[in-house]
């Protein structure tokens, strides 16, 4: 084990030595990796156990939309190396079972990201089995590390057809035009059906038939495709056609073509308390990432999600997490919010967070545009106590990566200056409210050419064309290669701040007080406070390419200050102000508070 991993690891070591179910959501740092593009432990389930061509098998490594290889074994066999970076919980893109290959002819791609799913009781045999996982789940948790799932409830995979669009392009058909009440020939059917917004066993005994709108039908052969056995039943979905995301289309229509749930159903509300809490049960995970949560109605996540946290706990699992996904590209945090008022989850992924970064970080915006965005945070329910643990993120697999936004931003900029931007994100994020989330290939350097399958590269050795042209960000690696490489400045950069996050409590689950923004591009600056708990930490980042310094307001009983991260001032420069000096694209982080022990 080469040296600077060896102390590394040894950072994190206090962490992993903890009771990991005693961390609460503020406290983590996550991994968030897609199972197919981490690691190929064993080239044996490559085909999923079937047999054929790419458009059988789902598997072509030369391609970005079909599996390329990557399973539960390898993930767990390079569990070190995510532990090494600092991360406590790991995130896994959906490992449920999925149609290996859908789409028209000619644009057929694999189910390698796991969100079409035809058994919800089964790992994908691409990526093991569930004793695998299970395995994965016992080495994580020996760790001290969590196991976050990445779960789907609003659609299924694209197997129900209509008989009146056999080119599969069916235009949404509205509840208005067409209600329950009359078949799409015009006769009189689900008599007594009360609306769906009577969500009760009683009224949806009512519901029989579900020819409204188009006449749905699966093919031969395909009657069995899904499980549980329920779900092959049209009457649990919404059979409307293509969503525009939009209006009432955004949660009555398919999502590209994807069977779309009814979820206001009370069978398939149970039939998903039922599922997910079996996943609970069965391996002890500690969170989930809900997928396409805005697309599904609020009464379903009111019953949904605290039926999960009683299974959780009835588990033993004390701080179990749940987020959803309300994707936008908007500085919106209100637009997040709603979903914690109105569906009452318990949390949502801060897409809010990565349009702030992108902005005033990997572009020019004024760093006043942070400000806003932590000023909303009263918007959440419960305000900045959920605003604490709620992930935040740079990039991920469907925006793309943080990389990409800033070589976009500054086409002309050196890689010293993108690699400056691009870590600053990274302490942005890591020393700012909310749980991290560091997306797998980050920390070495990836960047893509844009979102959804053009920022899936593989950590393995790559036979993708597209990606291997790439260059990476901050050294002269290629995705043809491998690229677990602990010796990475990124990965060693990053490491470095998990290390001071994973030490200072304020880091984790402080308030956040704005200390300082501007119009323009320069120094903002915020503490992190425990109420009731005497001192700050201080962070500071420099989002101009000029030096710059500043004095910074800061609590009058902030005196004495010692640095957690680059140059910091040993005193006040009088009660309440501290002087701030940092070079282009830096940052750093001084606190007043005690040195304590981790988590």
């Amino acid at each position: 084990m080469k040296p600077l991993f060896a102390a590394l690891l040894a950072l994190a070591a206090p962490v992993q030595a903890a009771d990991y179910r005693a961390r609460l959501a503020s406290d983590e740092i996550i991994y968030f990796v897609l199972p197919d593009r981490f690691e190929n432990g064993t080239p044996a389930n490559d085909r999923g156990g079937l047999k054929g061509d790419r458009l059988v098998t789902g598997f072509d490594p030369t391609s970005k939309g079909f599996y390329n290889g990557g399973d539960l074994k390898g993930l767990t066999s390079r569990l070190d190396y995510i532990a090494g970076l600092g991360a406590t919980t790991i995130w896994l893109g959906p490992i449920f079972k999925n149609r290996p290959v859908q789409g028209p002819k000619g644009q057929e791609s694999a189910g390698y990201h796991g969100y079409w799913i035809t058994d919800f009781t089964q790992v994908d045999p691409h990526f093991g089995s569930n004793a695998e996982l299970n395995a994965f789940v016992d080495a994580a948790h020996a760790r001290g590390m969590k196991v976050y799932l990445d779960i789907v409830t609003n659609h299924t995979a694209d197997i129900i057809q209509y008989r009146e669009c056999p080119d599969s392009v069916c235009v949404y058909r509205s509840r208005g035009d067409f209600p329950y009440s009359r078949s799409v020939k015009g006769e009189a059917i689900n008599q007594g059906f009360a609306g769906d917004h009577i969500q009760t066993p009683a009224n949806f005994a009512q519901l029989t038939r579900p020819d409204f709108a188009y006449t749905p039908y699966i093919p031969k052969g395909l009657e069995h495709a899904k499980t549980p056995e329920w779900l092959n039943n049209p009457i649990y979905y919404h059979n409307r056609g293509d969503s525009t995301f939009r209006g009432e289309s955004s949660q009555f229509g398919d999502f590209v073509a994807l069977d779309d749930l009814a979820t206001e159903h009370p069978r398939v509300v149970q039939g998903f308390i039922d599922i997910y809490g079996a996943w609970i049960d069965n391996f002890g995970v500690d969170g989930f990432r809900i997928d396409t949560a805005q697309h599904v109605n609020p009464e379903f996540w009111q019953a949904f999600a605290p039926a999960m946290l009683a299974r959780a706990k009835a588990r033993g699992i004390a701080n179990f997490a749940i987020f959803g996904e309300v994707a936008t590209n908007e500085m919106d945090p209100g637009r997040l919010a709603r979903h914690t008022r109105v569906d009452k989850l318990p949390g949502v992924l801060d897409f809010a967070f990565s349009a702030a970064a992108i902005q005033a970080i990997g572009g020019n915006a004024p760093t006043s545009v942070l400000t806003r965005l932590y000023a909303d945070d009263p918007l959440y329910e419960g305000g900045w106590a959920m605003a604490v643990t709620n992930p935040s993120f740079l990039g991920n697999h469907d925006k793309g990566r943080f990389g990409f936004y800033v070589r976009q931003a500054n086409p002309n900029a050196s890689d010293a200056e993108i690699a400056a931007r691009t870590l600053l994100g990274h302490a942005l994020m890591l020393f700012g409210r909310g749980a991290p989330v560091i997306y797998y290939g980050d920390e070495q350097g990836f960047a893509g050419d844009g979102g959804d399958q053009d920022a899936r590269e593989s950590l393995f050795a790559s036979h993708v064309a597209s990606y291997n042209d790439n260059a990476l960000i901050g050294s002269t690696a290629s995705t043809a290669t491998a690229n677990f490489n602990p010796d990475h400045p990124f990965y060693q950069a990053i490491a470095a701040m998990a290390a001071v996050r994973n030490g200072d409590t304020a880091l984790r689950r402080g308030r956040t007080i704005v200390r300082q923004s501007g119009e323009t591009p320069g120094i903002f600056a915020f503490s992190r406070q425990i109420d009731g708990e005497p001192g700050e930490t201080l962070v500071t980042i420099n989002t101009a390419t000029t030096p710059q310094a500043a004095n910074v307001l800061v609590d009058p009983a902030s005196l004495a200050w010692r640095g957690l991260s680059g140059d910091c001032a040993a005193t006040a420069t009088a009660p309440g102000s501290v002087r701030v000096s940092l070079a282009p694209l830096s940052w750093s982080v001084c606190t007043t508070r005690s040195p304590e022990g981790r988590p």
